[in-house]
Parts: C-alpha cells; sequence; structure tokens
C-alpha cells in the first residue's frame, strides 16, 4: 500500500481537474481496501474513493482528507459468470469477454473508468445497461464494518443511479459480478437506433459481438467519448448531465415550451420511462438552447464534438468548468424550464 501526501488528484482524473489531496492511499487488494478505510474512519478523516476518476470533478482547493486509489487487479471469466476487481480498467475488461465470443456489456465498450464504479452510477450506453448483467456486488460496509455480498436485484437499479449512489458514504465496492450470454459469438439484441443504423441492421437483431463493439467505439470516439491524451475534446467527464425524466405535467410543460420557442412542428425526443414518465435528451436541450458544439471562449467549452461534454482544453481550472455548467444548466432552464442534474460527482464543489 503506497501513501503519499499532499498528493496531485488532477492527474488521477479524465477532467485533469482539482488540487491536492491531503493523503493519497494507493490499495492493490482488496485486504488494503478494507484496511485504508477503517484507518480513515477510525480517525474521523474523510474519505474520496478513486478509481479511474472518469467521473470526479475536485475541487482547485483539492480534498482535505484521504484519497483512496482502488488500483486492485482480477478478471476471472468461468463459462458466461465474470467477477472483475473493482480496480480493473471496465474499457479493458469489456474487450476480453468480447474477445471470449460473450454478449451483454459489448455496447459499453469505450466506456472509462473501473470496474468498481459500475455499479454506483449503473453505467449504461448504446441501448445497454449494467444493471442487466449484474449479479453480485461485494463491497465494504462502512455502517457495520463487514464485507457484504448484495445481489443484483437488491441494488436499486434505476437510470444512472443504485442504492451505493443514493447512500455514497457507506459502501466501497471491491468486486463485481456478471452473468454474460453465450450466444454463439453474436451481440446482445441491438437496441440503439444509432447503433443499428451504423451496422446497417434493423433495431433487435443481433450481429458479431466484436463487429457491434467496434461500431460502438467509433460512434464514441466521433463523440471524444474515447480517451485520447492528445485530444482536448476527451478531456472531460463524458456526459456531464443525465437526460431528464418528466412527470406528465412537467412534460406537458416541457412541450409548451417548446412550441413557444421552436414552433408546434419542433419533436423533442420521447422515450417511455415508467407509468407516466417520459425521458428527453439532455443534448437537445443544450443544443436547442444555444450550447452548441464547440461553445465558449474560455478554456473551459463544450467539447466540439458532442453537446453534452464540458471539456477542459489544457488550462481550465474546476471553477472554469463549473461556471460554464451552470451557464448551461440555468440557459436549458430558463429556455424550456427543465433543470439538467450533473452526472459527475462533485467533490468540495457544487453547481
Amino acid at each position: 500500500m503506497q501513501v503519499r501526501h499532499d498528493a496531485p488528484l488532477a492527474p488521477l482524473t479524465t477532467l485533469r481537474l482539482g488540487g491536492p489531496a491531503a493523503r493519497l492511499v494507493t490499495a492493490t487488494t482488496d485486504a488494503e481496501v478494507v484496511e485504508a478505510v477503517r484507518a480513515a474512519d477510525a480517525a474521523g478523516t474523510p474519505l474520496l474513493v478513486v478509481g479511474g476518476g472518469s467521473n470526479l470533478v475536485v475541487a482547485d482547493a483539492g480534498f482535505p482528507g484521504t484519497a483512496l486509489r482502488i488500483a486492485t487487479t482480477g478478471f476471472d471469466l468461468d463459462g458466461t459468470a465474470l467477477e472483475l476487481a473493482a480496480g480493473e480498467n471496465w474499457s479493458d475488461a469489456v474487450a476480453r469477454t468480447v474477445d471470449a465470443g460473450l454478449a451483454g456489456v459489448e455496447c459499453l465498450a469505450g466506456i472509462p473508468g473501473s470496474a468498481g464504479a459500475t455499479p454506483i452510477q449503473n453505467v449504461g450506453a448504446y441501448g445497454q445497461e449494467v444493471a442487466e448483467t449484474i449479479t453480485e456486488v461485494v463491497a465494504y460496509d462502512r455502517t457495520t464494518g463487514e464485507t457484504v455480498t448484495v445481489p443484483g436485484a437488491d441494488c436499486g437499479f434505476s437510470y444512472r443511479h443504485s442504492r451505493f449512489k443514493a447512500d455514497p458514504d457507506r459502501f466501497v465496492v471491491l468486486r463485481v459480478r456478471f452473468r454474460l450470454a453465450d450466444e454463439g459469438g453474436l451481440s446482445a439484441p441491438i437496441r440503439y437506433g444509432e447503433t443499428a443504423r451504423m451496422l446497417g441492421v434493423a433495431p433487435g437483431e443481433r450481429v458479431p459481438a466484436a463487429q457491434a463493439r467496434d461500431a460502438v467505439l467509433k460512434l464514441r470516439a466521433g463523440k471524444g467519448m474515447v480517451l485520447d491524451p492528445e485530444d482536448h475534446d476527451t478531456w472531460s467527464a463524458g456526459s456531464f448531465f443525465t437526460n431528464p425524466i418528466l412527470d406528465e405535467q412537467a412534460h406537458a410543460a416541457f412541450l409548451a415550451r417548446v412550441a413557444d420557442r421552436l414552433g408546434p412542428d419542433a419533436r423533442p425526443p420521447a422515450f417511455p420511462a415508467g407509468e407516466g414518465r417520459t425521458k428527453t435528451s439532455a443534448a437537445w436541450l443544450i443544443d436547442h438552447a444555444g450550447f452548441t458544439r464547440g461553445y465558449g471562449t474560455g478554456p473551459a467549452r463544450i467539447s466540439s464534438k458532442h453537446t453534452l461534454a464540458l471539456t477542459n482544453r489544457g488550462s481550465a481550472t474546476t471553477e472554469d468548468l463549473l461556471a460554464l455548467a451552470r451557464e448551461v444548466r440555468d440557459g436549458v432552464r430558463d429556455a424550456f424550464g427543465v433543470t439538467l442534474v450533473n452526472e459527475p460527482v462533485t467533490v468540495g464543489v457544487s453547481l
């Protein structure tokens, strides 16, 4: 277990922003993770868990406690059962499952970050969510002081949410277990329209899993969503805002605002999201509120490839990024009456 003091956190995040941690502990085994968490809790020290850093917005002042970097490794594939250590690189793990001819997470290729973060956010993209394949999450419960195994059905998964996200100070994920599918090398049914169009198939059809993965990687790269240190469009936390889910009253009010602003023929995206609820597109809202690709003149700007990504052009501070996020959030609310919610976790700051 490695311990450093006054350690920079910016290099551990995909935004490359944020000040130092008073103490940075790097743990390479589950036992070290538990030991570090118990020590911080016993001392009453604030704790920040860092995996791949792809979903963190850290204050310029840094973090005045212990930052625990989970660097555990472990990829165990037994038939269609997969167990990943929390520190495993998610994108690499997806590639290995596809190479093994298994389906279930192929459309989650290219998502940066670690495996341990996937159940927290219920990571999803291009028609798949990890909730569909996670069978168990092994975590350290800081309330009881015990390591627990949480069945997938008890994880409280919903859109970009889980019981782990709902109670962020309780659980530290150690391992994640999945049940994939052997479809003879084929993918799960392609659900996402954009992916289906790129593959030249109808939604619901299957293609070779590797072909589905490659199509998703191409789509993500075109939106600056595959990490590239030379491309500042990828210096981001991915999609900064979640897609709003509106009840019937809010959706009706939203449609009225759309018609008033854009005309009666305007048709914003709409997807069923449970009884009486509709999900719409944050990217559509941002774009139609006037915040187009590349928007901004300072060191933090909207990506030139995707309106949902707020990027560090190389010299931004966290406050620069948050100022842009607030401008976008407030502009969308003024235009359409919908308040966007940030997807990344904020540390020492808030919108």
